[in-house]
């Protein structure tokens, strides 16, 4: 019986350890998605990553039928206004933290229009807007950013290789600048 209590024990004490392992490791990890493309990224543009070939993806987990761009941007000194028009076949833009956490998405569905314009910020920013503003929800798009710094990721999909050069021309043509 003494040696059950044991045997339970260490595993109880090894499902912890392993939780605390899988919690903690994004934000000890010193070479995730953000550090990597903060390498070779400007602050506030558009910039298209290269096609996903294995073992070279700038991104873990790539799919080579959708062509990538990011944003990687930084509210500190002013709101964000992104635009990117849409690919012939589907278009998604979504948001992430510094340390991968994703916090909004659109894609050009649910955006209902040839070209997905939004207007990024944090909450103070939001904050400062005013109240009396003629402008409905309908026609400006605002997404609250938790963090001041963090990715925009643009993807396009292509359904034919052919479509490749297409899909990247809608995206080279995306903007994310500072308002």
């Amino acid at each position: 019986m003494r040696w059950l209590l044991w045997l339970i024990s260490g595993v109880v004490l090894g499902g912890l350890v392993h939780l605390g392992t899988v919690l903690a490791l994004p934000r000890i990890a010193s070479h995730n998605a953000y550090a990597r493309i903060a390498a070779t990224t400007p602050v506030n543009t558009v910039v298209p990553l290269p096609s996903a070939l294995p073992g070279s993806a700038v991104v873990p987990f790539m799919d080579p039928a959708f062509a990538t761009a990011v944003c990687r941007y930084d509210l500190s000194k002013g709101t964000l206004k992104l635009t990117a028009p849409v690919s012939p076949a589907y278009t998604s833009v979504s948001f992430y933290t510094p340390l991968g956490v994703a916090y909004y998405a659109i894609n050009d569905r649910a955006a209902g229009r040839r070209v997905i314009e939004l207007d990024l910020m944090t909450t103070p920013q939001r904050n400062e807007l005013p109240e009396n503003e003629e402008v409905t929800a309908a026609d400006r798009l605002i997404v609250e950013s938790p963090t001041v710094t963090g990715l925009i990721v643009l993807r396009a999909f292509a359904p034919e290789i052919g479509l490749m050069p297409a899909v990247g021309t809608a995206l080279g043509a995306a903007q994310c600048r500072a308002q």
